[in-house]
């Protein structure tokens, strides 16, 4: 009887022991990678506008208002002017951080240049997604755009590329 009782009390210190090691975990699996999908949905558009000899800016604003300065004045001419707009997937609670605030040079179809310094962005440098996909997250661009004299800078379309960096953070 008392081998039986010995048995047993063994036999539940082994339960409960192999209880405890069940439960416990020597390493943790890594966290899956975070991947992050961007793509452009609006290219950055500054509309019309006129200008003298001193030249000045045109600043679209991430809200899509516009605004001049120096002897640039804005024109209604039917040419949009509006942010570049840029979707983003990536999990909810991704911190993403935008990079490479580029100046983009604009050529124009008469000749003369023009630069556009980029930024700000509607969320600022960085910001945490808070869509879940396949749903995307919307990040708005403006553009401040340098205009020349009206020599330097003759009238027509002006052209040009940028590219914008969006980094996990």
């Amino acid at each position: 009887m008392v081998l039986k009782q010995r048995y047993l009390l063994k036999l539940v210190l082994l339960l409960i022991a192999y209880t405890y090691v069940q439960h416990s975990y020597g390493q943790q699996l890594p966290p899956r990678p975070i991947s992050i999908y961007t793509s452009p949905t609006q290219g950055l558009y500054f509309g019309a506008f006129y200008h003298g000899m001193a030249g000045g800016s045109v600043i679209v604003y991430p809200d899509g208002s516009r605004t001049t300065t120096g002897d640039v004045i804005q024109a209604s001419l039917g040419y949009t002017y509006a942010p570049a707009i840029f979707e983003v997937e990536a999990d909810p609670g991704t911190r993403v951080g935008i990079a490479n605030w580029p100046i983009a040079v604009l050529t124009g179809s008469n000749g003369g240049t023009m630069t556009v310094q980029l930024g700000p962005a509607d969320v600022g440098n960085s910001f945490i997604v808070t869509t879940t996909p396949p749903d995307r997250m919307q990040i708005r661009i403006g553009g401040t755009l340098t205009v020349g004299n009206s020599l330097a800078n003759p009238v027509g379309a002006y052209n040009g590329q940028f590219s914008i960096i969006f980094i996990q953070e």
